[in-house]
């Protein structure tokens, strides 16, 4: 199944807005609605200002009304098997769980597969914190 998600996520990288890293980045999210949800990097001239593939792809997935990340894709046009950066991390396990599967991905397809405990093993609990 996770197939599907590498090539939304590629398609989403279609739709990157870099001019300035010239780093397209594309997510894609499978909801617990069962639907896809894409995201592509939105640059800004300001730095800071702008945001990353996969809060892209979870703000759509909020605004389409689903509440939690079964799986998430993630790819890279310069870089294989780029992994979300730290604040990403953060943001995909507020709509996460410790076993959500993320998959890295190159221009083949799914390279290699993490728990979201893999890839944040200390993140803020939602159940304790929230």
């Amino acid at each position: 199944m996770a197939h599907d998600l590498f090539e939304a996520a590629r398609d989403a990288m279609k739709f990157a807005h870099a001019p300035y890293s010239k780093f397209p980045v594309g997510a894609a999210i499978r909801a617990d609605d069962g639907k896809i949800y894409t995201g592509a990097n939105i640059e800004n001239l300001s730095f800071p200002q702008g945001w990353c593939a996969e809060p892209t792809a979870i703000g759509c997935m909020v605004m389409g009304g689903a509440k939690k990340i079964v799986e998430m894709a993630v790819i890279a046009e310069k870089l294989a098997l780029c992994p979300p950066c730290g604040g990403c991390r953060q943001k995909i396990a507020e709509f996460a769980d410790a076993g959500t599967r993320i998959y890295l991905c190159d221009e083949a397809g799914v390279q290699k597969t993490l728990t979201m405990d893999e890839l944040l093993p200390l993140s803020f609990k939602t159940d304790i914190l929230g």
